[in-house]
């Protein structure tokens, strides 16, 4: 009999805040006047989204089985 561990290890993303000036042009069109966004990004340094504040960056990394840690 083989024991097989149904615990699934959750994904650490990164969040740092970044200056919407700092982003390319496109990007800083969407920002809506922002002058700051906060960056959730991969171990591997791939980005996987932006957000307009740090609490909604948190929540969407956990929604997605995701263990946010903060950057500074």
């Amino acid at each position: 009999m083989t024991h097989t561990d149904t615990t699934t290890e959750q994904k650490i993303v990164y969040i740092r805040k970044v200056a919407v000036n700092d982003l390319p042009e496109e990007v800083q069109e969407q920002a809506e006047g922002l002058t700051t966004l906060y960056a959730i990004g991969g171990e591997d340094g791939e980005h996987l989204a932006l957000v307009r504040d740090r609490e909604l960056a948190f929540v969407v990394a956990r929604q997605n089985d995701m263990t946010p840690l903060s950057v500074h």
